[in-house]
């Protein structure tokens, strides 16, 4: 989860863990914002648990977006990863591919600490920022 101004980052932390948590970090920046929330499916190979909680993650950020009444905009993996440039994962491992988001991370923040837990959201709040940018 992340927050940011017209011009910076001010607030990188982990998802929350619980939806009350969750619900209490949104609140201190509900105003003026807008959320890009990254809509993905299911992986084949990832177990019908591992879904299941992932959509019900989802819908928990949903659920507080809409009870604030923070606007949102779903947008894929695909349509931020063109927009950035990041090219497609191909024959890269996992694990390379994931280094090579961090990476680019990090070369657009340069003064936040990013981890493989906190990259792609940073590259989608890129991908949102460009996108309201363009919306003026």
């Amino acid at each position: 989860m992340y927050s940011c101004d017209a011009k910076k980052v001010v607030e990188v932390v982990k998802m929350p863990g619980t939806p009350q948590e969750l619900l209490t970090f949104l609140r201190v920046y509900k105003c003026n914002s807008v959320c890009y929330l990254e809509r993905v499916q299911g992986m084949p190979g990832n177990s019908a648990s591992a879904m299941f909680n992932f959509g019900r993650g989802f819908g928990q950020v949903e659920m507080a977006l809409l009870a604030l009444k923070i606007p949102y905009t779903e947008i894929t993996p695909q349509k931020w990863q063109k927009e950035l440039q990041l090219g497609h994962k191909g024959s890269k491992t996992s694990t390379q591919w994931k280094n090579k988001l961090k990476e680019r991370a990090q070369q657009l923040y340069p003064n936040i600490k990013i981890t493989l837990a906190t990259s792609d959201s940073l590259l989608i709040v890129e991908y949102g920022r460009l996108t309201e940018k363009t919306k003026l």
